[in-house]
This record gives structure tokens, sequence and C-alpha cells, in this order.
């Protein structure tokens, strides 16, 4: 019986369409940000949730180092890029 759908391809796949979706997303966030008009549709369309962590240092005894901090900025108009990469990849593979 053949695999349908999305689940016959590899997770890397999944994540590479997640992380080119938040990209796309992004873009069109700041460009909305840039060039919608004052209103409530610029507020609705632009304003995000930003969850984040802070430093996490790494003590490896001979190496030292810190990563972070990470923040995420996710708007509406970050989701709808995802979902724009995820039908275009559905359509495509």
């Amino acid at each position: 019986m053949a695999i349908k759908g999305s689940s016959r391809h590899r997770p890397g796949f999944h994540g590479l369409v997640l992380a080119i979706g938040f990209v796309v997303g992004g873009l069109l966030t700041q460009a909305g940000r840039l060039w919608l008009p004052a209103g409530a549709a610029k507020e609705f369309l632009t304003t995000g949730v930003t969850p984040g962590i802070g430093a996490i240092e790494i003590n490896l005894i001979i190496l030292k180092f810190a990563v972070g901090p990470l923040a995420l900025d996710v708007s509406l108009l970050s989701l709808v890029g995802v979902l724009a990469a995820y039908l275009i990849a559905r359509s495509l593979f």
C-alpha cells in the first residue's frame, strides 16, 4: 500500500520547509511594519509574541562559551509564511 500525504518525507524536509516558512513570514512581517498604513489591520497582522531564553553557558573544561540569547518573533504574517511554504512544498513534492 502506497503512503499518501507528507509522511513519506524525512523530518529534515519538514524542518527545512518550516525554516523557509518562518524566513518568508518574517520578511512579510517586516514589509507589513514598513509599508502598511497605521491602523487596526497593521496592528493585527504585525503584532507578535516573542518567547525567548537567556544565554546558556557551556563549560567543556578546556573550552567555555555562551550561546544565546535566543528569541522567536511569531506574528500572524509569519504563520502565513509557514502555511504558504507548506502548501508550495506539498504541491511540488
